[in-house]
């Protein structure tokens, strides 16, 4: 009996210690593979809007041989041909954006309404890598899936529109001569910096507001900064902080490279290629520190927050 006793009372704390000794890359490994299990929208958003595209895109080369004849210019016709593959990388980082904003809005509320919040709690897994994990999904995680899907869009693209071009007997030497290649690295770098680190302060906000709030997040991430700018505008008749919010969304003075999309040669392309600038601009390291302060506050919040 008394050894059964020793046995039962020592094994919470032989749990413990071999669940001290999963490493802390590994914690957050699968904290992150969690949530893109939970979260499927990571991915099929933005596969949904790589197939819109496509289908838009396969029914436009239909008409695409009649529109080429009736542009002589040569750089009309490259112009042409270049302008589905913007519109593909628009479409596919403005839906990434967008899921980026309404996960962080819903990841630390859903699981207190489900009540799973119970069982993460009870895993050797603190708040501070569950915070993490899931920031890292909008900051890193959903970045990169865009840029993948988006190229692979691109190519998907690039392909048939070569086979339409020699159907028709159009050669596909002007298509192969666009930037293509260069433009990916352009969007990497803008996924990257913009929707990485340039928007880290608003997705601290959006987690913060996800972790306080019982219910409509959405409403209670807006509230602040409208009612700032109201009463901003009321009290000194000023927009300031409207504008401020505006030119942070749109890149701003101090965002400056990332969001420059030029035309032109490979090498203006390249030209824009200068992070260095953007690395050490006031704005990022701003807006860096204002997200660090809001992640902070989502994960001492987090200690303290149970099931709604």
């Amino acid at each position: 009996m008394n050894t059964q006793a020793n046995a039962i009372h020592q094994r919470p704390e032989s749990q413990t210690v071999a669940a001290a000794e999963i490493p802390w890359t590994r914690r957050m490994y699968w904290s992150v593979r969690r949530e893109v299990w939970e979260y499927r929208s990571i991915y099929v958003a933005s596969l949904i809007a790589a197939g819109v595209v496509l289908f838009g895109f396969l029914i436009s080369l239909i008409t695409l041989p009649h529109r080429l004849r009736a542009v002589s210019d040569v750089a009309k016709q490259r112009a042409l041909l270049e302008q589905p593959y913007q519109i593909a990388a628009g479409v596919i980082m403005v839906t990434a954006f967008i899921v980026g904003v309404f996960y962080s809005l819903e990841a630390l509320n859903t699981e207190r309404r489900d009540r799973s919040i119970l069982f993460w709690k009870s895993l050797p897994v603190s708040d501070l890598e569950t915070v993490l994990a899931k920031a890292s999904i909008p900051l890193l995680v959903l970045p990169l899936v865009a840029f993948v899907i988006l190229v692979g869009t691109q190519w998907v693209m690039l392909l048939v529109n070569s086979a339409v071009l020699l159907g028709s007997g159009y050669g596909a030497t002007t298509l192969w001569s666009l930037p293509l290649l260069q433009r990916a690295l352009m969007w990497l770098y803008h996924m990257l910096t913009v929707h990485g680190l340039w928007y880290a302060p608003f997705y601290g906000w959006f987690f913060l507001v996800s972790v306080w709030a019982r219910r409509a997040a959405v409403v209670w991430a807006l509230l602040p900064p409208l009612a700032i700018g109201v009463v901003e505008k009321i009290a000194f008749g000023t927009s300031h902080f409207v504008h401020f919010m505006g030119d942070r969304a749109m890149g701003g003075p101090a965002g400056g490279d990332p969001f420059i999309m030029p035309g032109g040669t490979a090498m203006d392309l390249m030209a824009h290629l200068t992070p260095g600038r953007f690395l050490v601009s006031p704005g990022l390291w701003i807006g860096l520190a204002v997200a660090a302060v809001f992640l902070f506050a989502a994960i001492r919040l987090r200690r303290y927050q149970g099931p709604i």
